[in-house]
């Protein structure tokens, strides 16, 4: 895995990585789950297959209870086998041109995926290029509504219990993207 690299945003450090999610250690990591926690392909199939099955036993007690997770919301559940305390299985938007809320849905769901961390007293964070993969929401825009929801949210007072939000990104495609955009937003070249 890359270092990356990072930014400091409140009392938080904002982190770019290359590598593979299912590998990070962290309070908790993130996946981009599909509405009916289900498992299924790409980092969702990863980090079910790395945690073992006690995730899905979870993820089936919160659809008999709830019905799954809306897209822009978040659930957590045991991590399982991975290198963390608890999995946030946070649902995305599917692509469908830009004009369907897929922007407001993308940043709900890197928003209430730390509010659900802050709740459960989760420190450190690990994210997916969420809905970057089969849901064909386009990797540039998506790193901009991703990277301006952390910034905004570890700059408000609810994100001050946070000390590191991780993007873990699998291409480096995806990396290039993201760091050009973290430049972009944060108006500084992230540090290494």
């Amino acid at each position: 895995m890359n270092d990356g690299f990072s930014l400091t945003v409140g009392r938080a450090v904002l982190r770019l990585t290359l590598g593979d999610l299912t590998e990070v250690a962290a309070d908790a990591l993130v996946n981009a789950a599909n509405s009916r926690l289900a498992g299924g392909g790409g980092v969702d199939g990863a980090l079910h297959r790395a945690g073992g099955p006690a995730i899905a036993e979870e993820c089936r007690r919160i659809r008999a209870e709830r019905g799954g997770c809306p897209p822009g919301e978040a659930v957590l559940t045991t991590a399982g086998r991975l290198k963390a305390r608890g999995l946030i299985h946070t649902v995305g938007p599917v692509w469908r041109g830009g004009q369907a809320g897929e922007d407001e849905v993308l940043r709900r769901a890197y928003q209430n995926s730390l509010r659900l961390a802050v709740a459960h007293g989760l420190r450190t964070v690990a994210f997916p290029s969420i809905s970057t993969g089969a849901y064909g929401f386009p990797v540039a825009r998506a790193a901009r509504v991703a990277l301006r929801a952390l910034l905004d949210f570890l700059a408000s007072p609810e994100g001050q219990s946070l000390a590191e939000v991780q993007l873990v990104l699998h291409t480096p495609e995806d990396y290039a993207v993201y760091r050009s955009a973290l430049a972009e937003l944060s108006g500084q070249r992230p540090l290494p």
